[in-house]
């Protein structure tokens, strides 16, 4: 199954051993918030097709599918892109901020998955393995101009742009761990900004262009970290027993927010961008991951499985951190998932 393959990408490396480094902070205290709601929209029928995505790519068979087309009064403007396997396949997809007008950008027939998008918004990069392995590709969002940003035995693998565009971030599996590199958009210029005998990966740009957050298992457990943009002074901000993954800069560069396993299950955490005032913003028993801020920050876009696979869901965030209704903004019997907000919209 192609979420099989996509955790084989990242989470597996909790299995891979740490080195220990500078002595950890105290724990951090963090707010528990009462469990959330959300709200089921009706449904729309959805025929994706090749001519909504040109690509130079070989385009799969048209398909009928069941996608959520829920209210628009409480969800913001925007794109959202975001991986599916809708087709039988894994693909990028964008889609309007309340779930319509889903349009598939790529169409290979291989794994096209992690998307990330350019800070105009007119690139997507993302990772694919039609080569055979996976490597970094970037791809205009009507699906034209694809091409291949890395060529690797080993796989690259969560690019993220600068907010410049003139570079992307992403991990690579090329010393024997995982470690975090940046290179130029024309693909030129890779250079290491990590280097320890654990696992670091999930790179994160500050809206700033200054500061990378990431998340790393140096510290037995995985922990999130942040760092200047050329890998030097390197600072961990989360001290739990258990995981905390996926660390996303607020537009405003003030907070981050990430995944956490702190309370036995995948919940969605926002903290200050020096680790302080850690929330917990989602509360029940199914997976809730990937999160990505809209460009507002007043809401937060996740994948979760509450409703039996992994689906995208939209929350609302208010301005004391207490989260609104939740809402399903696709409604598939396969995994949709890691969604990212356009910029600027």
């Amino acid at each position: 199954m192609m979420k099989t393959i996509i955790l084989a990408f990242g989470i597996v490396f909790l299995l891979t051993g740490c080195a220990q480094v500078d002595e950890a902070p105290p724990v951090q205290e963090h707010t528990q918030l009462p469990t959330d709601t959300y709200v089921t929209p009706p449904t729309a029928t959805f025929e994706p097709t090749a001519s909504e995505a040109p690509s130079t790519d070989t385009p799969k068979p048209t398909t009928t599918l069941e996608l959520t087309s829920p209210p628009t009064d409480d969800i913001g403007d925007g794109v959202i892109a975001f991986y599916s396997e809708r087709t039988g396949n894994g693909d990028i997809y964008v889609m309007e901020s309340d779930g319509s007008n889903p349009r598939r950008i790529t169409t290979y027939g291989e794994l096209d998955h992690w998307p990330s998008w350019s800070p105009d918004g007119t690139q997507i990069a993302f990772v694919s393995v039609r080569e055979g392995n996976a490597d970094i590709y970037v791809i205009n969002v009507d699906g034209t101009n694809r091409r291949r940003l890395t060529r690797n035995v080993s796989p690259d693998w969560e690019p993220t742009w600068s907010p410049k565009g003139d570079q992307i971030a992403f991990s690579a599996l090329r010393d024997g761990d995982s470690e975090i590199y940046v290179i130029n958009t024309d693909g030129s210029d890779l250079v290491p900004l990590t280097d320890n005998d654990a696992n670091d990966g999930y790179p994160s740009w500050s809206p700033d262009g200054t500061k990378i957050a990431f998340c790393t298992d140096r510290d037995g457990v995985w922990e999130i970290y942040v760092m200047d943009a050329d890998g030097t002074n390197q600072e961990r901000l989360t001290n739990n027993q258990t995981n905390d993954w996926v660390p996303v800069w607020s537009p405003d560069g003030s907070k981050i927010v990430f995944t956490s396993e702190r309370d036995n299950n995948f919940e969605i955490y926002i903290m200050n961008a020096d680790g302080s005032s850690q929330t917990r913003m989602t509360d029940n028993t199914a997976q809730d991951m990937e999160p990505s801020w809209s460009p507002d920050g007043s809401q937060i876009i996740f994948n979760s499985n509450r409703s039996g696979n992994h689906e995208i869901y939209i929350m609302e965030v208010s301005e004391d951190l207490r989260p609104g209704d939740i809402i399903r903004l696709t409604e598939n019997g396969v995994e949709d998932d890691h969604p990212v907000w356009k910029p600027g919209q």
